[in-house]
């Protein structure tokens, strides 16, 4: 895992299925985030992970945590997973893989993201940060747990 909790998440700008770019700055400073890397697009875990967090998505909603996931496909393929999944939320295309090694790691041989979960405060340092390749429910659960024993606490932004 490239960032530990306590850390300032790495800036970047990545084409997003919302139709314009999202950079982690301008988009999301001031509120936390979840930010969750995945494989691959229209495989078993990764499709289990993302309609896990569809599923839950009202929970994360009436926090005013966003939720965003991010793999190496292509937006093309996001726009398509996106509707066939029904998914709420943004989906960040990094086909360079740039992000995703300064975040995740890449998987050796094939070059796909790791399975890995950030909680970001409202400063965008790191709450939570999960790896665990071959489960996907337990990012969920990790994030909620997290927000849980956080609570407002969370929100508030350093001076």
């Amino acid at each position: 895992m490239a960032l530990r909790t306590g850390d300032l998440a790495p800036d970047f700008t990545l084409p997003s299925t919302a139709g314009r770019p999202f950079n982690l700055r301008l988009d999301a400073l001031g509120r936390p985030l979840v930010l969750y890397f995945y494989p691959k697009d229209f495989t078993g875990v990764c499709t289990a992970e993302a309609c896990g967090f569809r599923d839950e998505f009202a929970h994360f909603h009436d926090l005013n945590v966003p939720v965003v996931g991010i793999s190496r496909d292509t937006l093309a393929t996001h726009h398509r997973f996106r509707a066939a999944y029904n998914l709420p939320f943004e989906l960040l295309s990094d086909t360079e893989g740039t992000v995703t090694e300064q975040y995740a790691g890449k998987l050796p041989l094939v070059g796909w993201s790791q399975r890995t979960t950030y909680l970001l405060d409202a400063d965008q340092r790191v709450v939570l940060a999960f790896n665990k390749l071959f489960e996907s429910r337990s990012h969920i659960a990790q994030v909620k747990a997290a927000l849980a024993k956080l609570g407002p606490s969370l929100a508030t932004r350093v001076a």
